[in-house]
């Protein structure tokens, strides 16, 4: 007899997604614009809460999606919901370009940070005034790392957007329980 999947996520999915969700939108309306222009004029990092805070929370997004990936490896099976192949098809795009977009993130603000020799501050006094292997890697020079910082970071807030607004959908018109599936389930009694 075949097993049917699941209405829900696994509640460790669930806060990852909405944990992650929610660093991404802070460090994004926390993420300084003009931050190499500021440190080309010599503002210390570590004087302004919003870079600290912005650069803290992108490490916490790059811990966040490594374990999350462990997790997708590893958690229980991912509820399935009937729909026409073209949704199933942009759902997975999405998916793919999110997973893509939260990983390129941090890498290209070390690469951004490092090609211009701008110290990573952090939360708790933590500094790291260079990083050299960033600075001296293959692909150091292929771009402006930092305007593709921003592009990317603008990317994400438009796809998260769009992924939204595609649950909204689901759970509005199509009525499928998709929006349910990443919200916690409730015990019946």
């Amino acid at each position: 007899m075949k097993q049917s999947s699941p209405l829900h996520y696994d509640r460790l999915s669930q806060a990852f997604h909405w944990v992650t969700a929610v660093v991404v939108t802070i460090a994004f309306i926390l993420g300084p614009g003009g931050f190499g222009r500021m440190m080309r004029q010599g503002v210390d990092p570590a004087t302004r809460s919003d870079i600290v805070w912005h650069e803290s929370l992108g490490i916490l997004v790059l811990v966040l999606t490594l374990l999350r990936l462990v997790w997708v490896a590893l958690r229980p099976t991912a509820p399935q919901f009937a729909m026409p192949g073209w949704m199933h098809l942009a759902s997975r795009l999405v998916n793919i370009v999110l997973w893509i977009l939260l990983l390129a993130l941090p890498f290209t603000a070390f690469l951004a940070l490092g090609t211009e020799n701008h110290p990573l501050t952090l939360l708790g006094g933590v500094r790291f005034d260079r990083l050299p292997v960033t600075a001296e890697s293959a692909i150091a020079h292929w771009a402006d790392w930092g305007d593709v910082h921003g592009l990317l970071g603008d990317s994400i807030m438009w796809l998260a957007g769009l992924h939204a607004a595609a649950a909204i959908f689901h759970h509005a018109i199509l009525k499928d329980g998709v929006l349910f599936a990443m919200l916690s389930q409730r015990k019946s009694r």
